[in-house]
């Protein structure tokens, strides 16, 4: 038998380190090769990382939090018989077997029980860690789904997306089998942590340790100019009503925010200072001439700016629709690296939690950022009357260093005409 050292290798983007969020492994587990042992955040992505062999686990180096350097150990795994024969049988079957047989691909709903049956023969001969994805990991994880009970019809028996959502699918014709035990009471431990006076720490670490420095560094670093415009929406409101009347029953409804970002890519025109990066290395403002739109996510990870990519492009529709997609690719953590990255202004939405007004922190390396407050009706003094209009406001932060304040002001005002006056969205450029 011999042993295998295993590092941290270079997970690509000029990384030089990254913090260990969470072992999957612990010392006297047998692994295979490809199984993920670790999960690991860069400054860029959480990255789930496998073995590059399979073996027992004799050491494992670093706990949840520890920064870990490129090269650096990160486990040692025994290979070669003597781990084969502690693996059990299923790990030391002869070279010379025969492969086992694919396994049956997932049959669509419906299928009755004779699929149902053959489907529970193949997953129950399933042993050891299931090849899918960190996204449908994630997915299985959040639903109490047991992936050993998923049939795969990748490569290898590999789970795809299509796989998870036809076992889904089947759901109400199983009963599966419990991933989570029966409740269990409470011990005294913890039960002694809810009484008065009681801490519990929390250790932050990944993406929470990762939101925590960028808020930091963009409030340090970034003199925030604040901006609050009261808008009357009730047009808008009554636009977006109609709209939606139109939709089928179960469509998802028109809110805000494409709204918004369609009045964004028309202002924009003429703000181009506020559709921008600073290369703080370079000491440069990069002006884009194509609107990349993140839009604020809050998901079960924490704060996350998924991007609708060249906005300036879409229709009310269709930016309606890639909003919907890539916020909830960002809940569900299927979200791609180009999904979540490049963005040149954000928007972000409170929902019915919008309060009367807020400070929005700007989204480096950006330089302005819009954010949508909640509406409310309240009497307004309207061509010498009173009336009952329906408003909102905007709460915006910019870059002072780059973005002026007077330029600042403007632009909102411009986005204010654009909203309060809808029509004016879709129609061209009369100048």
């Amino acid at each position: 038998m011999s042993q295998y050292v295993f590092k941290l290798p270079d997970l690509g983007e000029g990384t030089v380190q990254a913090e260990i969020v969470g072992w999957r492994v612990k010392p006297g587990d047998t692994v295979a090769e490809d199984d993920v042992v670790v999960e690991v955040m860069t400054e860029k992505a959480a990255v789930e990382v496998p073995a590059p062999v399979g073996g027992r686990v004799v050491s494992t180096t670093g706990e949840p939090g520890d920064m870990v350097p490129v090269g650096a150990q990160l486990l040692v795994l025994e290979t070669g018989a003597g781990s084969a024969q502690a693996s059990g049988a299923a790990a030391s079957a002869p070279a010379s077997a025969p492969a086992a047989p694919a396994p049956l691909r997932a049959s669509p709903p419906g299928n009755g029980a004779g699929a149902a049956h053959e489907e529970a023969a193949a997953v129950g001969a399933r042993t050891g860690r299931v090849a899918t994805s960190p996204a449908i990991r994630r997915r299985a994880h959040e639903a109490g789904i047991d992936l050993k009970q998923v049939v795969g019809s990748g490569p290898s028996g590999r789970i795809v997306p299509k796989d998870l959502d036809a076992y889904v699918a089947r759901g109400s014709e199983r009963q599966p089998v419990p991933l989570r035990p029966a409740p269990r009471a409470v011990p005294a431990a913890r039960s002694a942590a809810r009484m008065p006076g009681a801490t519990e720490e929390i250790k932050v670490i990944g993406l929470r340790r990762l939101i925590a420095q960028r808020m930091s560094e963009a409030k340090r670093n970034i003199p925030h100019f604040a901006y609050v415009e009261e808008l009357d929406v009730t047009e808008l409101e009554e636009l977006r009503r109609h709209l939606n009347g139109k939709l089928e029953r179960g469509a998802p409804g028109l809110t805000y925010l494409p709204f918004l970002g369609l009045a964004l890519v028309r202002v924009l025109r003429d703000f181009p200072q506020c559709n921008a990066h600073y290369d703080a290395e370079r000491g440069v403002i990069v002006r884009h001439a194509a609107v990349h739109l993140g839009v604020a996510t809050q998901t079960p990870d924490g704060l996350k700016v998924p991007v609708v990519h060249d906005a300036q492009t879409r229709s009310l529709w269709e930016l309606a629709a890639e909003i919907r997609r890539v916020s909830e690719a960002a809940r569900t953590n299927k979200a791609t690296r180009e999904e979540l990255s490049g963005s040149t202004i954000t928007i972000t939405s409170l929902g019915k939690l919008g309060g009367i007004a807020s400070t929005p922190i700007i989204n480096a390396p950006e330089v302005a950022i819009i954010g949508v407050n909640r509406s409310i009706e309240r009497p307004v003094v309207r061509d010498g009357a009173i009336a009952i209009r329906l408003t909102m406001n905007l709460s915006s932060s910019f870059d002072h260093r780059f973005v002026d304040g007077y330029d600042a002001a403007a632009m909102i005002q411009a986005l204010k005409e654009c909203l309060e006056h809808p029509a004016t969205i879709f129609i061209g450029d009369s100048r």
